[in-house]
C-alpha cells in the first residue's frame, strides 16, 4: 500500500501526466505534489482545485443528501473531470478513516493523456493510498 510520495510518482507515470497532487479540500493545502503546476505554483493550484472539489462535495446538486437506506461512508463524489483547451484535470476523492476531505489531482496533457486510463488508475491509487 503506497504512501503519498509513491502514489504521486505512480500517477506521474501515466501517459501525458504533467503534475499531480494530494489535496485537503477543507483547507486547500497540498499534502504532497509531483511534477509541474498549471500556474507554476502547487499551493495556488491546490487552493483553486479545493474550491471546485468543495463545491462538488457539498452542493446538493452534485452530492444529494443521504436517504435513510444509503450508506453515508466515504466521499459523496467519486471524481471530477475538467477539460481545458490544452489538458484534463482529474480530481479523484479519497476515502479515509478520518474525514474523507482529501482528493488526488492529476493534470494531463490533452494530446498525450489517456483520460480513461487515468480515471481507472487514480481509482486504484486512491483505494490503496495509506494516509498516516
Amino acid at each position: 500500500m503506497p504512501g503519498i510520495d509513491e502514489c504521486l510518482l505512480e500517477a506521474m507515470a501515466l501517459p501525458g501526466a504533467r503534475g499531480a497532487a494530494l489535496v485537503d479540500w477543507s483547507s486547500g493545502l497540498a499534502l504532497g505534489t509531483a511534477g509541474d503546476s498549471p500556474v507554476g505554483d502547487h499551493e495556488t493550484t491546490a487552493a483553486e482545485t479545493a474550491e471546485l472539489a468543495r463545491a462538488a462535495a457539498e452542493y446538493e446538486s452534485f452530492a444529494p443528501a443521504e436517504s435513510a437506506g444509503d450508506d453515508p461512508a466515504g466521499p459523496p463524489v467519486e471524481d471530477l473531470i475538467v477539460t481545458t483547451r490544452t489538458g484534463y484535470h482529474v480530481l479523484r476523492f479519497v476515502e479515509t478513516s478520518f474525514d474523507s476531505s482529501v482528493f488526488l489531482h492529476l493534470w494531463l496533457d490533452r494530446t498525450d493523456g489517456n483520460l480513461a486510463l487515468a480515471r481507472h488508475r487514480l481509482r486504484t491509487l486512491a483505494e490503496g493510498l495509506v494516509l498516516k
